[in-house]
């Protein structure tokens, strides 16, 4: 690869998308340390394709979508799946004292106990507030099928969070 230097419009593009794809990293992988690494991966590969966009719409789910898939990648590891963080291992074996919470922070280890496929939904709905049509193309689903994933995912938390509404 020949080396290309940054742009105005590269620095524009990674400081208008940064905050998005790291939110949605972290979201996905529940830690800061993979969250970096994937956050980091998501611009190389935008300096190394320089994709053409079409509008502000495509540009977002171009980096919405490469963040997803380098979630999944990350979970799919053969490594990753024989392995225990430390902090869980240690949460598990020495019991580390707990830290008062929010209720906005506990709402949010409330919503990394649900499966990916639901977390993934909750996230760019209320967090990045996209459409379901939107959150259907950047997923490549059907509409009906991140209608579905909601109202399962909104029950789940309803009762993770033992109210009535959410």
């Amino acid at each position: 690869m020949s080396r290309k230097s940054l742009c105005a419009d590269d620095l524009e593009m990674i400081g208008k998308y940064s905050d998005l794809v790291y939110r949605m990293a972290y979201s996905l992988v529940k830690n800061r340390y993979d969250a970096d690494d994937i956050h980091q991966e998501v611009f190389i590969r935008y300096l190394r394709k320089r994709p053409e966009f079409e509008n502000p719409a495509h540009e977002k789910a171009w980096f919405l979508r490469v963040t997803v898939n380098l979630c999944k990648n990350l979970w799919k590891a053969a490594w990753r799946q024989k392995t225990i963080g430390l902090t869980d291992y240690a949460a598990e074996n020495v019991g580390l004292p707990e830290e008062p919470e929010s209720e906005s922070d506990q709402i949010i280890a409330i919503v990394k106990k649900l499966p990916q496929k639901y977390r993934i939904v909750i996230h760019l709905f209320y967090y990045e507030e996209l459409s379901i049509d939107e959150i259907a193309k950047v997923l490549r689903m059907k509409p009906s099928t991140v209608r579905t994933q909601l109202t399962r995912a909104r029950a789940w938390l309803k009762i993770l969070l033992g109210r009535d509404e959410v």
